[in-house]
This record gives structure tokens, sequence and C-alpha cells, in this order.
């Protein structure tokens, strides 16, 4: 998931990504922010990838085993990335680029247009308005978006026999990952495991909101940086991320459970039924820690992920008021 970025400062970003005369707000519509902000996020996506693919083997590691019953083919962020990188040469490193690439454009396309129409409309500027619109925006985004998140978390979990974790899909592509679950398991089948997903996207998207915008002030008053610096927002980034990665973890896990399990003729997930069933049946097998599988990659993901989002779109929304002004 590209990091949702804080509403708080999504409103901000109206008067100062762009240059206008003083006093005058730039106003960039909403289809023109779907477009600039899947692109954002997609430039993004590119750099932070690898660690998307060590965080899908982490919590995919151990599935429905006890704790020491079975061999740790990855052991932290950067013995795994060596571990893929043996197994796979360094293109496996970015695994799966192409449906999060997708999965990027689709979820935070509509997310910053909902979020931008919501804006427009005042509805915001409520009490509460930020956190709701960036919720309800995000579940949005995610379920338009869940058929490429699936088919990424397939790919990238793919790898050779040695270091396998979870079910082994063997797609030869993305058009043929889409191929072959419309035709075994119909329209509904692309849409598996979006249960997990729009849960996910609303916690994450609800705790940055929250965590943000108090965290840059938090560095601001700290004056670690000069206030202008950019390294104010990377730190404020980071140490939201904490909050968003110890929320959001548990629901990550599962989603990516659900997403990779294998079916059943009928389309039904052999390992787990529902959200509810495969969150017990984790803690069960697995003990409470298993929904934190995959936390360091996420939170050294979320904070750099979160900032460029926000540096691509911010220097995309002024090339576009420069070239809508000139």
């Amino acid at each position: 998931m590209c990091s949702l970025v804080s509403a708080h400062v999504m409103g901000g970003l109206h008067c100062s990504m762009a240059t206008p005369p003083p006093g005058e707000a730039i106003s960039i519509s909403p289809p023109v922010d779907f477009v600039l902000g899947a692109s954002a996020c997609c430039m993004a996506c590119v750099f932070t990838n690898p660690l998307e693919v060590v965080k899908t083997r982490l919590q995919l590691q151990g599935e429905l085993r006890a704790r020491g019953s079975y061999t740790r083919h990855y052991r932290g962020v950067l013995q795994a990335m060596v571990a893929v990188g043996q197994a796979d040469g360094l293109r496996g490193l970015q695994k799966g680029l192409t449906a999060g690439l997708l999965y990027q454009g689709m979820m935070n396309g509509v997310r910053f247009y909902l979020y931008s129409h919501a804006e427009d409309m005042g509805l915001t500027a409520q009490p509460g308005g930020n956190v709701a619109a960036g919720a309800i925006a995000g579940a949005l985004g995610a379920f338009v978006g869940s058929p490429a998140y699936l088919i990424k978390t397939h790919l990238q979990a793919q790898t050779v026999a040695a270091i396998a974790v979870g079910h082994q899909h063997n797609h030869q592509s993305v058009s043929s990952a889409f191929e072959t679950i419309y035709k075994k398991q119909g329209i509904l089948g692309l849409w598996r495991g979006v249960n997990g997903a729009v849960p996910r996207v609303m916690v994450g998207s609800a705790v940055q909101l929250a965590t943000f915008a108090n965290a840059k002030e938090w560095v601001k008053k700290r004056k670690w940086f000069s206030a202008d610096s950019w390294l104010v927002p990377l730190a404020a980034g980071m140490i939201s991320s904490i909050a968003v990665a110890v929320a959001m973890l548990p629901f990550d896990v599962v989603s990516t459970r659900l997403y990779n399990q294998p079916v059943d003729v009928e389309g039904r997930g052999r390992l787990y039924r529902s959200f509810l069933d495969c969150l017990l049946k984790i803690t069960h097998k697995e003990g409470i820690l298993a929904l934190y599988k995959g936390i360091v990659p996420a939170y050294v993901r979320l904070g750099p992920h979160t900032i460029l989002s926000l540096l691509f779109w911010e220097e995309l929304r002024k090339l576009t008021y420069y070239y809508q002004h000139h």
C-alpha cells in the first residue's frame, strides 16, 4: 500500500505546493489530482518495492505453524534481501513491480480524486472531516485496486523451492495471472482478499492522519532542523510510521495471507474462511507476535514512501500549475 498521505498535509498542499501569487490559492481539479496522485505514488513504489517483496516473504514464512517448527529462510531485512537476490537475481527484488504500479495507480488515483472532491465540497473543513474523508477515500481506493494487489502478492511470494514460503501460484506474468484467476474463479475471484485490504487501508489512514501533523510540529519544536528543511517532514514521517506500522501490520499480515492462500474449485479459500477466521488461526497456531511479522521492512518502507509520494506529488503539482499559467 502507498502510505496514506496525511489529509492535513494534503489540505495544506493546495496552498503551499505551487507558487501562485500571494493570496491566491492553487486549485487542482479532482481529475488532475487523480493523475498526479497516482503518478506520484507509482514513482515512490519503484524505490520501495524491494521492501514490499521482503515484507511479503516474512509475513508468509511459517504460515499456520508453531514458532520453531519450520526453517526460517528469512531472518531480517538485509539477510532477506540478500537471500532474494541470490535466489532470484537482482530483478527478484522488484518482483511484482508491474502489479504494484498498477495497484498504486488505481488505489491512489481513486483516493486522491475522492479526497480532492471532498475538499472542494468543503467536507474536510468539518470537525473530523479530514479523517473521515481520508478513511473513506482509502477504503474505496483499496477496493478498486484489490485485484492488482492480489496479483502483486502472488508474484512477490513466488521463488525457487529452496526458499519458498506460502502457497506458490506460479504465474508467468501479470496478464497471465489475471487470465488464470478469471478463468478459474470468475470475476469475483479477482476480489478475493478484499475483506482484509479495506480495513487495512482505513486503519492506516486514520492513524497516519492522527499522527503525521502532530509529529511534524513536535520535530519543529525540537529545532533539530531548520523549519523549512525537507528533513522535518522526513523525520515526522518516520515517527508517524511507527504508529502506523504498529496499528496496521496485523491487518497487513491477515491481508497478505488472505490474498495468497490457495483456493478450491469453487474459489473458496482452503486455509481461511474470512478475515476473523484468519486472524484467529494465526494467533492460535503461530502466536500473537505472528501478527507483527515483517514489521521492520513495513516500518522502513512507510516513512520514505510517504515522503517520496509527497515530494513527487508536490513537484508534479508545481509543474501542472506552471503549465496552466504559462
